[in-house]
Parts: C-alpha cells; structure tokens; sequence
C-alpha cells in the first residue's frame, strides 16, 4: 500500500489556509486585552454583522460539539424537547453533550434517510403528545447542508421555519459547513438564515479553513441573554480570545470563506462527474456539497484500501469522501481514476492505464 499526498476522508484533515493564518499572525503582533475584550474580537463580530445584512450577537467557541450543544441549552429547560433528524450530528455524533448542557432536555428523533427535516416529520413529532408526562417540544435544529451532503433550498428552511412559528417552537441551524451550502445555493447568508426563520446559527470555521473556532449568531437577541456566562461555565471563553476570532476577519473579508466552499463543492462535483455510470457504482446520496458517498461492491472498497486511499462507512456503508479548500485537483483525479479502474474488472472491460498525480 502506498501511501497518498493527500486524503478525503475527513475536511478535517485540512490545514490552516492563507488568510485565517495571516489574521492569526496580525493578531499575534503584540498584546491585546483578554477574554474577547480586544479589538479582534469586536472586528470579527462586526465582520458576521456585516454578512449577514443584519443585527445580531456573535459569539465564539472552541468546536462544533460546544456551539451547538450550548445555542440548544440557551433555547430549552430541562424538561424540554429538541427535534432533529436520525442522523443529525448532536444525535449521533455529540457523545450527549447537547443533553448535558441543557440539564437533560431529550432529543427527539426523526427518522429521515436522506438526513432532511420537512414540516410533516415535525409535527408528527411536535404534536404526538401534548401531555405533561412528555418533554415539551420546544426546538427544531437542522443541519445545512445534511450529514448526508444536501443542501436545504431557502424555500425548504421557510416551510420548516413557518412550522415552527405555527407550533411555538424555535429554529436552530447547525452550520458546521454553512458556507458549503451558500456555494451551493449561490444566496446571500441572509437568504437562508434570518430571513428565511433560523433563530440561531452555528457557523463552521474548522472545516472551511481555520485551525479551531465556530460562530454561534443569535440572530433573535433576546434569545442570547446570560450566553456569554453559559460560555464561561462551559469552558468555552477563550482567554486569549483574539486568536479563535481573527482567523475569522481573515476568511470574511477577503471572501475566502465563499472561495474556499466552491473549491471544495467543486472538487466533489469533478469526483462525482468522473465516476457516474461506472458498473456497480451509484451516489449514495445526490452530490450538492464537499461530500460523495459511494455505494460499490466491498471488492472496490477493498481495492481503494489496498490502494492507500482512507475513509468511512459510518453512514449506510457507502464510502465517504470530504472535500476541502487545500484539496488537490491531480489527486482528486487520481482517485477517481483508481476507482475507474477498480470497477473495470467487475464489468469485464480491459484496465484503463495506471492513474498519476499529474
């Protein structure tokens, strides 16, 4: 097995790209005033406020795990509900942390294949029971775009949203790979978000760029009352705070939060391009972002593995491959051409010539 320059198995593996690492470096000039009492911090909240055409609060935290399970704890009490999807992040993959924070508010569950929400399934779920021997529902949290790699069209959030309003709930976004959807869906942030219904959003900075940091962006105010002490109690007010907000500055203002969620939509796009129609072979799920779930007989998987390339079958068995800012054009061809050649034998077509990184 050889082993590859770069792999798809995670946008996580990504690096730093330029401009969070320039803004990280500018904000390293000196000292500064701690705990998000520096001008890094307060430039980075204006740069959000400016995205999205709108007054709001922002505030910063470490991961996705701790800005997501603390905008739910700041909507519920205890004896509330939060409705999600079945493959939902802060379902599957929280370790119960949204549960934790919030003193015990129960997630209710939504068994969705392709990983979307509609208006059907919550009030299926809202209006099961209503009586006070359950957890009041209380929340809707949707990811954008899904686990599964699809984007929620602006007139999808709105029919979610006037649900919610029509049932007294709230609207939550977990925005791990917001700006992929913005890519995507070629709107404003605006457009999907406050405009559309969504209360609180949670925007992802590790997987389009930064080393560490997620936004947590009340965009109804009221709602993030006492939140900076919630932060503070949860281990999540930085004391150097300026270093999780100014890579921010450098992916806002220069647009590199948008360029960088093109180029990784892109390279899935090419990947899905280059393998449609192959024997054996299908897309799991339709490609709209930085992800192709490949569903093909375990002898090509196998032939992958032996081949060096890495990646998960946590969802559906289908092999995942997670596209990035840094991804490489060359090799995300040469993945697609070994799986080109791994598929032709099972059809009986000669071997197309060996795949290289040029």
């Amino acid at each position: 097995m050889t082993a590859k320059p770069q792999q798809f198995a995670s946008d996580n593996y990504a690096g730093i790209c330029p401009e969070a690492w320039a803004a990280t470096a500018a904000a390293n000039d000196g000292s500064a005033r701690a705990y998000g009492d520096d001008i890094w911090t307060q430039r980075a909240a204006d740069a959000f406020r400016t995205l999205f055409e709108t007054k709001c609060e922002v505030f910063f935290a470490f991961n996705g795990t701790a800005a997501n399970s603390l905008a739910l704890a700041a909507l519920c009490q205890s004896y509330h509900s939060v409705i999600c999807s079945s493959s939902a992040h802060v379902e599957t993959d929280e370790c119960g942390a949204p549960e934790f924070f919030s003193n015990g508010s129960k997630l209710l569950v939504a068994q969705t294949p392709d990983g979307k929400l509609n208006p059907e399934a919550i009030r299926a779920l809202a209006c099961g029971r209503s009586d006070i021997h359950f957890p009041k529902p209380r929340v809707v949290t949707i990811t954008q775009p899904t686990e599964t790699g699809q984007v929620y069209s602006i007139d999808e959030i709105r029919a979610i949203s006037a649900t919610c309003r029509e049932l007294g709930l709230k609207l939550h976004m977990d925005g791990a790979r917001f700006a992929h959807a913005c890519a995507r869906l070629g709107c404003t942030p605006a457009d999907i978000t406050w405009r559309a219904g969504v209360d609180v959003l949670c925007f992802g900075g590790t997987k389009n760029g930064m080393a560490a940091g997620e936004a947590i962006i009340f965009f109804d105010t009221s709602l993030a009352t006492d939140f900076d002490y919630r932060c503070k109690q949860a281990g999540q007010l930085a004391s150097k705070m300026r270093f999780l907000s100014a890579p921010w500055i450098g992916l806002l203002e220069s647009g590199a939060w948008l360029g960088n969620a093109r180029h990784a939509n892109d390279c899935a796009a090419r990947l899905a391009t280059t393998i449609a129609g192959l024997p054996g072979v299908r897309l799991a799920f339709p490609v709209e972002a930085n992800s192709v779930f490949l569903s093909a007989p375990e002898a090509v998987l196998d032939g992958l593995r032996e081949r060096g390339w890495l990646f998960y079958t946590f969802i559906g068995g289908s092999a995942r491959f997670m596209f990035a800012w840094d991804s490489d054009i060359a090799v995300v061809r040469a993945l697609g051409q070994d799986i080109v050649e791994l598929c032709a034998p099972a059809a009986g077509m000669p071997p197309a010539p060996q795949s290289s990184y040029g």
